[in-house]
């Protein structure tokens, strides 16, 4: 019999972390093949699914963060540690680590774009032997819509981690503003020989990228991510697609030279 590309496994959630009010990491099971900024479809029978970027990825696990926006995620964060949920997948192309070794590297992140970058990062952070500087500028809209605040502090401790934020809420470590205004703040060396990523809202992107290219570095060397129209995984629905490519198939991860073109 054909496999059925529609039928999900069932994942044991080993933990939860909360992060903010809304938004929790379900450390799920998982034992296969993975990179960074692929995602699964969570479903749960009889709510529905919804497509989850990979924000982490250990032996025999892989770190979901969920925002509870919705029906699905709703239903999600009733599950429980010890409890499972369906998964299906992992779906697209991914951020490959290969790319970016022996490079000084980028990563700009806004939001929920922290998430299917978290793996990048925390490669490098691991293994800062294997590539140049890093730099790290993440911004959230307020000090407690920060997400990964534990890794940020240990990030922190072998790259440039700029963290900001939209607007204060009482005393914070955070710098105001918005993350292409730290640009300048980036400790480049050669610009030719700099790699980067960027995730986050499509107008955040866009300026982050007219941004990084303003200082030399070439468009080859860019990432980015159009997780955002991730829909079925399969290229069946329909809407995801972009002129003649299938960000679920094609992406969710672009080089720039490629997503440029893809205008929605």
């Amino acid at each position: 019999m054909t496999p059925n590309d529609y039928t999900p496994f069932l994942s044991k959630i080993v933990e939860v972390i909360p992060h903010t009010a809304i938004e929790y990491t379900f450390r799920m099971a998982y034992d296969g093949p993975v990179k960074p900024g692929q995602f699964f479809e969570v479903s749960i029978p009889k709510f529905g699914e919804a497509p989850i970027s990979v924000s982490g990825i250990d032996d025999g696990l892989i770190d979901l963060t969920i925002r509870r926006v919705g029906v699905v995620t709703n239903e999600v964060f009733e599950r429980y540690e010890g409890q499972s949920l369906f998964l299906r997948g992992p779906y697209g192309n991914g951020f490959d680590v290969e790319d970016y070794k022996g490079k000084d590297i980028v990563v700009m992140a806004g939001g929920t774009g922290l998430s299917p970058v978290r793996g990048v990062v925390d490669y490098f952070a691991r293994h800062p032997e294997e590539r140049g500087r890093m730099t790290l500028i993440a911004g959230f809209k307020t000090p407690s819509d920060v997400l990964f605040l534990s890794d940020l502090g240990r990030w922190k401790k072998n790259m440039d981690v700029i963290l900001t934020v939209d607007c204060a809420e009482g005393d914070t470590a955070c710098q105001i503003g918005l993350v292409t205004q730290y640009i300048p703040q980036i400790d480049l060396g050669d610009p030719a020989q700099t790699v980067a990523i960027i995730v986050g809202p499509p107008p955040m992107m866009r300026f982050s990228v007219q941004g990084l290219l303003g200082i030399g570095i070439p468009e080859e060397n860019v990432w980015i991510s159009q997780e955002r129209r991730m829909c079925c995984g399969l290229g069946k629905c329909g809407h995801c697609r972009i002129g003649d490519t299938y960000v679920c198939l094609d992406g969710p991860v672009f080089n720039y030279t490629q997503g440029k073109a893809l205008v929605d």
